[in-house]
């Protein structure tokens, strides 16, 4: 799962109406207390939809504090190259 992180509840829920309208399978859930971000709210999308729920993103001009995910118990930024 990779996870996004918002600066605003309304940038993620935002964010939630749109995913969901694209038919990708999210999780809402509470940003983790190491990832400092101005929201309380984060988004779970699955690996295989990253590049679509960010083409989402991008294109709707979505404002994310930005993508994590999960490497032994603690969360870094995600950063890979498009395909």
């Amino acid at each position: 799962m990779i996870l996004i992180a918002f600066d605003s509840t309304q940038q993620a829920l935002r964010a939630e109406m749109l995913l969901e309208y694209a038919d990708i399978e999210i999780d809402t859930r509470p940003t983790p207390r190491e990832i400092t971000a101005g929201c309380a709210l984060s988004i779970d999308v699955p690996r295989e939809d990253f590049w679509k729920a960010n083409r989402i993103i991008k294109d709707e001009k979505v404002d994310i504090k930005g993508y994590y995910h999960k490497v032994k118990e603690t969360y870094v930024t995600y950063q890979r190259e498009e395909n």
